[in-house]
């Protein structure tokens, strides 16, 4: 009798613990790509308004390590305007990696020595947390549920694809400007190509399998 009792009383608790984890309630997935943005810099010294010897060589060789990239937004921090020709000293190890400075540098924690100015690299990166997700048992789900694990796959591949996480955020602006002639010429290449069936059929050899 008592265990029985015992049985009765862990029943609800295992149709409880059945319907617990994450909840998806609708098509939209609660696993979404989380974007996360590092500020990496580096101080170089000046002298005479450029960059100081030895200063660019280092620059390119911090900047190689990093493995510099599509995505990321290089910044220089001179609040006091001191060294006008080395951002285009700067500039020019940037455009190596075909990649422009941006205007605006980002705050940085640590004040800057008089003498110097510092390289700031922003880079991005987009994961969605939690995933695998397999908190939820669907095969005791009352409430119509999707799987807790929906949306894991998709999500995190398309994370790990697009080149600048940053448009997971704003989106990518658009040129403006529509070249009608491109458009056009996968339609007309298309269109004047033959059939591949327009050719005569030979017959198959004597004799062949």
């Amino acid at each position: 009798m008592i265990s029985k009792l015992i049985l009765a009383s862990l029943v609800p608790a295992l149709l409880l613990g059945g319907c617990m984890g994450t909840e998806n309630r609708g098509l939209e997935s609660v696993h979404q790509p989380i974007v996360s943005r590092s500020d990496y810099a580096i101080d170089l010294g000046v002298s005479g308004g450029a960059l100081a010897r030895g200063e660019q060589q280092r620059l390119a060789a911090w900047m190689t390590t990093m493995r510099l990239g599509y995505g990321d937004r290089i910044a220089i921090d001179d609040p006091a305007a001191e060294a006008p020709q080395a951002r285009a000293d700067v500039a020019a190890v940037v455009a190596q990696y075909g990649l422009l400075l941006s205007v605006d540098a980002p705050a940085t924690p640590a004040p800057l020595t008089p003498g110097s100015i510092r390289v700031v690299v922003s880079r991005m990166r987009a994961d969605v947390p939690h995933c695998p997700d397999w908190s939820r048992d669907s095969t005791n789900d009352l409430t119509a549920n999707t799987s807790s694990n929906y949306g894991c796959a998709i999500n995190r591949n398309l994370a790990a694809m697009v080149a600048n996480p940053a448009d997971l955020v704003r989106g990518a602006p658009g040129t403006g400007t529509v070249d009608a002639a491109v458009s056009y010429k996968a339609i007309d290449t298309y269109r004047k190509k033959a059939p591949t069936g327009a050719g005569e059929l030979t017959a198959a050899p004597t004799g062949a399998k």
